[in-house]
């Protein structure tokens, strides 16, 4: 039976990912910082082999406990799922440097900490999957969100790295890059610094997200990714899914910096500004 973590498995994509892997036979660990908080899906998993489990990745010693309580269970992890993350909206100007250390802490060390811990059982059995959960907000520097933006550049990075590194052990490294996914934490992600001198800016980037969750594209579509990626017998890097994910991955990388950064000049006008976002992406926000 293949052992899987899915670390911030308590709600949205996390808790898709571990319920259908569950569904699908594996045996799942769903990770979460408050296993209270884990009871929605306990109650939907209940026919299957899935355990909620205490675990805060930005913790070294939670993550260690962790590990050591799926040891002492009789289990090794064959999948890991590096989902757990956290957002925050600001443009660079307002940055709040303490709550930027925080989601760097999650988003970029919790992913580390987590291989440290579950990638060295892999290793020593020459097979295993990891899976680091980026975003679109990893293939462009998305307005009014530079530190989520900052992480998950760096998590991509990162995790190309790993890729290479543990490719000759037989592990795959995958990177997932989901759009906006339908989830009830997605409507909540409202607010911004104020007082600011960017407002316009935090308008047009809720404008784009609004239009992600009016096309309700719902957490399932992600987990089916990551599913469809292990019974793969063809090595992938990178999926993405969600709304605007395969628009966003391909036409980044064919206009130029300057035609992206040029952009940033509209965004006084959510017509002009949705117009040029379209022109460059074929997304309507």
């Amino acid at each position: 039976m293949t052992v899987t973590l899915v670390t911030g498995a308590n709600s949205g994509l996390g808790r898709a990912t571990a319920l259908l892997l569950a569904q699908r036979g594996h045996k799942v660990y769903a990770g979460m910082r408050n296993i209270e908080k884990g009871a929605k899906l306990l109650e939907l998993s209940e026919d299957y082999d899935l355990s909620a489990i205490e675990i805060d990745v930005a913790d070294n010693s939670s993550v260690l406990r962790c590990a050591e309580q799926i040891e002492a269970n009789g289990d090794t992890v064959d999948v890991l799922v590096n989902n757990a993350g956290i957002a925050l909206n600001s443009v660079t100007e307002d940055i709040d440097i303490d709550k930027a250390k925080e989601v760097m802490d999650v988003n970029v060390w919790g992913p580390v900490r987590c291989v440290k811990a579950f990638v060295p059982g892999m290793r020593e059995r020459g097979s295993g999957h990891v899976f680091q959960v980026s975003s679109i907000a990893g293939l462009i520097g998305h307005i009014g969100q530079t530190v989520y933006v900052g992480s998950k550049f760096a998590l991509e990075g990162m995790s190309e790295a790993l890729a290479q590194e543990l490719i000759s052990f037989g592990i795959r490294v995958h990177i997932v890059e989901p759009g906006v996914t339908r989830t009830a934490i997605l409507p909540k992600n409202e607010g911004n610094p104020v007082p600011t001198a960017y407002q316009d800016h935090y308008d047009r980037m809720f404008q784009f997200y609004t239009a992600g969750i009016e096309a309700s594209i719902q957490a399932e579509s992600f987990a089916e990714t990551i599913y469809g990626a292990l019974n793969s017998e063809e090595y992938q890097l990178r999926y993405v899914c969600g709304w605007g994910g395969e628009e966003i991955g391909e036409r980044h990388r064919t206009m130029s910096d300057e035609e992206f950064v040029e952009m940033g000049s509209l965004v006084s006008s959510a017509e002009e500004y949705g117009l040029a976002f379209f022109d460059l992406f074929g997304l309507r926000i």
